[in-house]
């Protein structure tokens, strides 16, 4: 089902639950009367189709219904992120010139008084009101822009057109940001995507806080409840609701098994690498299906598996599934740049993929047909196996060693998150350091143990050092910061092993 579908769908007076937050509920009825609100208040701001509408509202009702009114509207929606620095924010806005900015009051306080307590948690925010004209959703508090007055009357008529649904910016420098663009027809591409994968049910509640869960959801019929950020209470939604499926990221994860969540349903997890351990972790506490999926700003979903198969694969690598319906895979040898396999042909090079669902094109480039995904790749048919991220490799001895083969093979029993760094060796080479978080109340001792033998199969990517120590995490979904953790690994001295 389409945004269209999910927003001709949504009518005043229906009193079935859409979205569960805390301890309130939001119905179908009132979620389609704060979207016409807002649409019919951002109609009478100016903003017409193909204008760009910044967003900076914590997820929720008021975010939701600013996007489902923006895309009635026709307008293009660009994602402002706080974690990404006031500089490269900056610099963002500057290329997507959005008319007009909508914030909460909580966006705007990273921005100012709440700023050096924001920067602790690694946000920032520059003053919005000072890059394009911006106006409060929600509550305002004092020294906020002035607020979205809220306006009665009918809506604007629904856009029916294509073009650009939203810019979702990934990367990039102060010079030279870089952002994904979704057409509308993209965007449904890859939400039908989703609504294969997960396949709700209607009037079940679904565990999950991203857009691209919650739409599929909604537009089903199902109730769509937004995970709580502490594992008790996180632990009591899953308990009261016991959701038909849930998505966390993998740091998500972790914290609700360590705290004995219970899981009902089936569990999908992507953004950050999904482990096999991982998701038999999560059967074992009661999921029905745990699932592995592989997306990108560019595509989401690209490939998926569920924990048997993962758990059963026994190669290198890190099997992230087959790929979905719609999308399509080349490999770029390292060796032949320009140079492409056939379409799901065997191979190992840089992946790319292509397919209905895939982004359009980079903010300020002509549209593409092919997005180089940046991971190293195996292909078996449909089948993707991932290698690392190319710009991960490490030099070792002349030898090239691609991280993502060899790290899930060093999440045994007790180990919560295991990475391999490349530090300075001094004499141009590099050092090869794993880096090893055990779960809380690991046995260190059995830990050391069961990796003996995936250490010693690594054969010419055998670490130089094993470090026992938390893994630093970044960015919004909790990746692991491979810069952050070469530097830890390059402050122990050369003999400590953690």
């Amino acid at each position: 089902m389409t945004i269209d579908e999910l927003n001709a769908g949504l009518r005043p007076g229906d009193d079935t639950p859409a979205l569960i937050a805390g301890r309130g509920t939001l119905s179908r009825g009132e979620l389609a009367e704060l979207r016409d609100r807002y649409a019919t208040s951002l109609h009478a701001r100016g903003l017409r189709a193909g204008d760009t509408l910044g967003v900076a509202v914590r997820p929720g009702p008021r975010a939701l219904a600013t996007l489902l009114a923006a895309y009635r509207m026709g307008l293009r929606v660009a994602v402002l992120d706080p974690h990404a620095g006031p500089d490269v924010l900056t610099a963002r806005l500057a290329l997507a010139k959005p008319k007009l900015i909508v914030a909460d009051a909580a966006a705007q306080a990273v921005a100012t008084w709440a700023a050096p307590l924001a920067r602790r948690a690694g946000l920032a925010l520059p003053d919005l009101t000072s890059l394009a004209p911006t106006v409060t959703a929600g509550r305002r508090l004092p020294g906020n822009a002035p607020a979205l007055e809220l306006v009665d009357g009918a809506p604007p008529p629904a856009y029916e057109g294509d073009g650009d649904a939203v810019v979702i910016f990934t990367s990039g420098t102060t010079s030279s940001p870089r952002a994904v663009v979704h057409t509308r027809a993209g965007l449904a591409a890859g939400l039908s995507a989703v609504t294969e994968l997960v396949r709700p049910r209607p009037n079940l509640p679904i565990l999950g806080g991203t857009f691209f869960v919650m739409l599929p959801a909604l537009a089903t019929g199902a109730p769509v409840a937004l995970p709580a950020r502490r594992p008790r209470p996180l632990a009591k939604q899953a308990r009261t609701l016991r959701p038909q499926a849930t998505y966390l990221t993998p740091p998500q994860l972790r914290s609700a098994l360590d705290a004995g969540v219970p899981l009902t349903g089936r569990v999908y997890s992507g953004s950050a690498p999904v482990s096999a351990p991982l998701l038999s972790r999560v059967r074992a506490a009661g999921a029905d299906e745990a699932w592995c999926v592989y997306a990108l700003t560019e595509v989401f979903p690209a490939a998926a598996v569920e924990a048997t198969a993962k758990t059963a694969f026994d190669e290198p690598g890190d099997l992230v599934g087959d790929l979905l319906p719609g999308v399509r895979a080349r490999l770029l040898p390292p060796d032949a740049a320009g140079h492409l396999t056939p379409p799901d042909g065997a191979g190992t090079g840089q992946l790319l993929l292509a397919g209905a669902g895939v982004c359009d094109r980079y903010l300020g480039n002509e549209p593409h047909e092919w997005v180089e995904t940046g991971d190293i790749a195996r292909l078996a048919g449909r089948r993707v196996v991932l290698a690392g991220r190319s710009k991960d490799m490490i030099l070792r001895r002349a030898e090239n060693i691609y991280p993502g083969l060899y790290e899930p093979t060093l999440h045994v029993p007790g180990v919560s998150l295991a990475v391999l760094v490349g530090v300075p060796a001094g004499d141009g080479d590099e050092q090869l350091v794993a880096l090893i978080e055990t779960s809380p109340g690991a046995n260190l001792h059995s830990v050391r143990a069961a990796l003996r033998e995936p250490l010693r199969r690594m054969g010419a990517a055998t670490p130089d050092r094993v470090i026992f120590t938390p893994v630093p995490l970044a960015g919004r979904s909790r990746k692991p910061d491979r810069a952050a953790a070469a530097r830890l690994a390059a402050g122990f001295p050369p003999g400590v092993r953690g």
